[in-house]
């Protein structure tokens, strides 16, 4: 099953009530999307490789929880892959959330999960500046060449 070009267009255009990229101007969301990609990768990693030291050492977690624990993982993995989709972000988010509340499963596994909720924020402090950025004409891209800037060296 193959995507076309429109289908990959019409995902990759921002949620309703952000601006979408000028003609000519690189698509800012395409690197926040990135970087929430990469984002949920490393909580895939961060949260596998925390499972076993918390085995051993933490006072271990019960079966149950160290199933939960592996398959919210798993979602953000599968998370990282569609963030291209208006509902990734939304999906991320709730996974964080989960995250947050397997604190009581193991209190270290909760307080990961705030850890990673406040990268979280951060992203979605950035992502509201560059919304901001693009209505107001003031992205890098946007400006052309700005004082200072030598010409040709694009």
């Amino acid at each position: 099953m193959s995507e076309t070009g429109a289908d990959v267009a019409e995902e990759s255009r921002p949620e309703k009530g952000l601006p979408e990229a000028p003609e000519g101007v690189r698509d800012p969301w395409k690197g926040l999307r990135g970087i929430m990609a990469a984002t949920l990768a490393l909580e895939f990693i961060t949260f596998l490789l925390a499972l076993p030291v918390v085995w051993k050492f933490g006072g271990g977690v019960s079966s149950a929880g160290f199933v939960v624990v592996i398959v919210l993982s798993v979602l953000m993995l599968v998370a990282a892959f569609v963030q291209r989709r208006p509902w990734g972000l939304g999906f991320a988010l709730a996974l964080q959330a989960a995250m947050i509340v397997c604190a009581f499963i193991h209190p270290s596994i909760g307080i990961m999960g705030v850890i990673f909720a406040l990268i979280w924020a951060y992203i979605l402090h950035l992502r509201k500046d560059i919304a901001t950025r693009m209505r107001e004409g003031r992205l890098y891209d946007q400006l052309g060449h700005p004082p200072g800037y030598p010409e040709g060296s694009d």
